[in-house]
């Protein structure tokens, strides 16, 4: 089972992001503050979980936590900042929006940029260690799949209903042969030796 707290006195605000890796669409960063004595048995990092259970767990996420937020930086400010930049503004835009103040964050991960003056812990695999990470890794990957589904009415033969964006030989090679839609990311290069025979 996952830790609580990663300290003991402060208010906690646990977060991670979604979709850094993607050729297409936002990344997603959700802050979640979560009950002192709150535990678990399935919570864990989102990427373990099946998406059924994801959307499960994310109903009692949000029912559970003292505060929750989510938000995003779309292609084009990735394109602008680059990716890693982007992740670290939308887990300050996530920051801003709790209605809670924390006193303390725990960020998945091994980099951040500091926020105002909350003191902060970047813990790597923190979203399999502590419940907080662990459920703002549900909240920004179940927010950003359900984006990822409704931009895929759009174009629905860049598959992303079912690669939600991420680099699959498909979804490269239909890059290859169609080009970008308005919703990738320019700066990500798109290549597919591997493709060769297929």
């Amino acid at each position: 089972m996952l830790l609580a707290r990663y300290q003991k006195d402060l208010i906690e605000a646990g977060c991670d992001e979604a979709g850094r890796g993607c050729l297409a669409g936002p990344v997603f960063a959700a802050a979640v503050i979560l009950p002192r004595n709150f535990k678990h048995k399935l919570l864990n990092d989102s990427k373990l979980i099946a998406e059924e259970a994801r959307y499960e767990l994310r109903a009692e996420i949000e029912e559970k936590a003292i505060a929750h937020a989510v938000a995003w930086c779309d292609n084009v400010e990735i394109d602008e900042i680059n990716i890693l930049n982007a992740s670290f503004l939308a887990m300050h835009r996530a920051i801003d929006k709790l209605l809670c103040i924390p006193q303390y964050l725990i960020i998945d991960g091994n980099r951040f940029t500091q926020y105002r003056d909350t003191p902060h812990a970047c813990i790597v695999k923190g979203d399999s260690k502590y419940f907080s990470i662990a459920a703002a890794s549900i909240l920004a990957k179940t927010y950003r799949d359900d984006y990822m589904k409704q931009i895929a009415l759009e174009h629905p033969e860049y598959e992303w209903h079912s690669n939600k964006g991420y680099p699959t030989i498909s979804h490269r090679k239909i890059v290859l042969n169609l080009g970008h839609t308005p919703y990738h990311r320019k700066t990500f290069r798109v290549t597919a030796p591997e493709l060769v025979d297929l």
